[in-house]
């Protein structure tokens, strides 16, 4: 999380122990009809000055892109918020070959409606000569 994700780094009480929540992931899963994904972590965390606050850890490990990646980052993040009413935090890490893919955001407009979905990305090969 510090190399990766420092914003969120700081803001997480470290002195809290997080608490992996696998069962509510694969309830939310199962309820987007999305297909298990064994890389999703969902993790309770606690922020500085106790507030609670659940972490959405994606990870997506492949050789190709994949368009519909953003929409169920989207749908992963509202059908949790949705089922347990709690702030969700997605975070994506991702380990394929292709430099010029890095999805970050979802959205759509209509009749003056308008949602827009965007997360953190941290992507594998941009580290590569590290």
């Amino acid at each position: 999380m510090l190399f990766f994700f420092p914003q969120a780094y700081q803001e997480i009480d470290w002195t809290q122990q997080p608490e992996f929540l696998d069962q509510e992931l694969q309830q939310v899963v199962r309820d987007a009809e999305l297909g298990k994904r064994l890389v999703d972590k969902l993790v309770k965390i606690y922020r500085q000055g106790g507030q609670e606050a659940w972490v959405l850890v994606h990870l997506e490990i492949q050789s190709q892109e994949e368009s519909d990646f953003s929409e169920r980052m989207f749908t992963y993040n509202y059908r949790i918020y949705d089922r347990y009413k709690r702030s969700v935090a997605s975070l994506a890490v991702l380990g394929d070959e292709r430099a010029n893919w890095q999805p970050n955001r979802f959205g759509y407009e209509l009749f003056g409606c308008r949602v827009e979905f965007q997360f953190p990305v941290v992507k594998l090969l941009d580290y590569q000569q590290r």
